[in-house]
């Protein structure tokens, strides 16, 4: 039997928080959900505004099941947006949203946008969000 020397001492490389993502509720496969992961409340839910937010688009079909990837421990929130016309934006019509949109938590809706608050969550290792989507036309 071989001796693995020095495979007993090396740690193991701290895994990368995770955030397991499920979207329900699509109301078709076209297009891509633009997603928006941040720990910052003024970037919410727009991450434009939050240099090391992650942003990344999922193809609408693969939206089931995604991982998104932290760049660290923290208190994260999410915003997804179904951009059915693959045109990397919400559209609007008369300050409505003509596309889908949803955030983790799946808090209430009311006016505008959940608060960072309401939809953030503690992200320490790998965790599951399921997000509904939400369509207001």
């Amino acid at each position: 039997m071989p001796l693995l020397i020095g495979a007993a001492s090396a740690s193991p490389p701290t895994p990368t928080p995770t955030v397991e993502v499920s979207v329900t509720g699509l109301r078709n496969m076209k297009g891509q959900i633009l997603v928006c992961l941040t720990t910052n409340p003024k970037a919410f839910p727009d991450c434009s505004k939050d240099k090391s937010s992650v942003r990344m688009a999922v193809k609408a079909a693969d939206a089931g099941d995604f991982t998104v990837h932290a760049p660290a421990t923290g208190t994260y929130a999410i915003a997804v947006v179904h951009d059915e016309n693959s045109n990397n934006k919400m559209d609007t019509a008369i300050f409505l949203p003509k596309e889908g949109f949803g955030f983790s938590r799946n808090p209430t809706i009311t006016v505008g946008p959940p608060s960072f608050k309401s939809a953030s969550f503690v992200l320490t290792g790998t965790v599951r969000q399921s997000i509904k989507m939400k369509y207001m036309l």
